[in-house]
């Protein structure tokens, strides 16, 4: 068998009855239309709705120790804030044991002498008492304790003619891409890779494993097709179905999420191809190198979904893992495809970032294809 034979007018006719053989056997098996349809959905409705990092609230504590209008105004803001949920008490030694349960993540003291100190506004009028045991959400609920108490005052401020605090910096922020801030936006687009990462490896990882298992392979080696033929047969197929799989998942995206798409549609189906192409590659190399269905789906998810959430910039930061582990980071394909998906949804055609992602990508899905085609070749000597 040559391993990059001529497509002339025998090859063309073999691949294409290798085509139309898989596809038939596509439409045949529920289970393909499964994982390319339905567990996309499930997946990106799981991401979309179940993750999230914009929190919804917090349970906090109040203590106040003497009554005034000023406690009241500024209790009042805390109860009618969506961020807090208000547990009361009139010494911080009541709460104590809720905040060493996990109960409720910070305690916030009001002082007898609240109002006095809060009006000169030269010394902290409050005392926060925050839960450190999860950094991001003790940083988090103290960030909106002290953005409320700086609304508080700017608010009192006003009703009384007076400033209560004297503002050294004027911030005015401006946020770029996500104006909203809304972690939906940023994880429904990375939630598509990684879905189209796992289908992809799923759908291609056991169709050599099943010809070997059921010894049509053998069929097969007896007759004239090369590798390269044998290869495009299989996977043309399965290429077709993953890009339906995107399209439905990147639909679902910008009219169900609501997330927004300010990119081209071609450059994403481009990329989209080559990712795809990627993730196939290396669910047909598994699949080869197996020949055993059981083990080419469990080493396909374990080498597709958990490399991809955990090395990509999904969820955990590359740039703060050791040097080890971003070397790892930029054989995953994921990793390229998902910093386009952002570009294209949240900023546009960037061609600074989607042109060398596509060169990684590319680069990537050859190596798959060319290590898939030394591993067929040594099988069929």
């Amino acid at each position: 068998m040559k391993l990059f034979p001529s497509f002339n007018h025998s090859a063309r006719r073999r691949m294409t009855g290798l085509i139309r053989k898989e596809t038939v056997q596509v439409i045949r098996d529920p289970s393909n239309i499964l994982v390319a349809v339905i567990l996309p959905l499930i997946l990106l409705f799981l991401f979309g709705y179940g993750v999230t990092f914009d929190p919804r609230y917090f349970n906090i504590g109040l203590v106040v120790e003497q009554a005034t209008p000023e406690t009241g105004s500024f209790e009042s803001a805390l109860v009618n804030s969506p961020y807090f949920r208000i547990e009361k008490g009139h010494d911080r030694r009541e709460l104590e044991d809720a905040l060493v349960a996990g109960d409720i993540k910070a305690v916030v003291v009001l002082p007898a002498k609240f109002a006095a100190v809060a009006y000169r506004g030269d010394t902290a009028p409050i005392q926060v008492i925050v839960d450190g045991g999860d950094p991001n959400t003790a940083e988090l609920v103290s960030a909106y304790i002290e953005r409320l108490w700086a609304n508080w005052l700017t608010q009192e401020s006003i009703s009384r003619g007076q400033s209560l605090q004297p503002v050294l910096v004027n911030l005015e922020p401006r946020v770029w891409f996500n104006p909203e801030i809304s972690s939906r936006n940023y994880l429904v687009p990375g939630s598509v890779a990684i879905i189209l990462m796992l289908i992809g490896a799923l759908l291609t990882a056991l169709v050599v494993a099943r010809e070997w298992e059921r010894g049509t392979m053998e069929a097969l080696l007896a007759t004239p097709i090369g590798v390269a033929e044998l290869l495009i047969g299989k996977l043309a197929p399965y290429f077709a179905l993953g890009m339906i799989s995107m399209t439905i998942s990147v639909a679902t995206a910008v009219f169900v999420f609501g997330v927004p798409f300010r990119g081209s549609f071609l450059v994403l189906t481009l990329l989209s191809a080559l990712f795809m192409l990627a993730a196939l590659g290396q669910g047909l190399l598994i699949s080869t190198i197996t020949r055993n269905q059981l083990l080419a789906g469990q080493l396909s998810v374990m080498s597709a979904f958990l490399p991809a959430f955990y090395f990509s910039n999904f969820v955990f930061e590359i740039g703060s893992m050791p040097l080890a582990l971003r070397l790892v980071s930029y054989v995953i394909p994921a990793k390229y495809y998902i910093s386009s998906l952002q570009s294209l949804f949240l900023a546009g055609n960037i061609p600074s970032v989607l042109i060398p992602d596509a060169l990684g990508i590319a680069m990537i899905a050859g190596i798959f294809f060319i290590l898939t085609a030394l591993a067929t070749r040594r099988r069929l000597d």
